[in-house]
């Protein structure tokens, strides 16, 4: 790592020119979106701890991987248990989605509960 700094004239004012560290492309998603709201509303000091230190992004997306997979894990075993199975599906589709809704409700309460609002 380069600790020499080097600087552009602007105006009257000499400049450093800064760059950030390079970023990975992994999507945020719906979960780390949530996150980024919950951290930078209630734990600002970790918000901009992680934001100028260049991790938020990083953080926003393990964040979203996580959530997703633990979201998809527990709708499979709330529908397994709840008897709610493609035959139920194609015998009456709207009892079905009901169901399928007020499963996946309960389990997006969770993960926000256990991995989104968790300091």
């Amino acid at each position: 790592m380069s600790t020499e700094i080097t600087y552009s004239r602007q105006g009257d004012y000499n400049l450093p020119n800064l760059t950030l560290p390079e970023q990975d492309d992994r999507e945020i998603g719906i979960w780390g979106a949530r996150r980024r709201r919950f951290l930078k509303n209630h734990h600002r000091i970790l918000y901009y701890n992680l934001l100028t230190s260049c991790k938020l992004h990083d953080h926003l997306a393990d964040i979203n991987v996580e959530a997703t997979e633990l979201f998809d894990r527990l709708v499979m075993q709330f529908a397994k248990q709840e008897g709610v199975t493609e035959q139920l599906k194609a015998k009456d589709q709207m009892l079905w989605v009901a169901r399928m809704n007020s499963i996946r409700n309960r389990v997006e309460e969770i993960v926000d509960h256990e991995i989104i609002y968790t300091a």
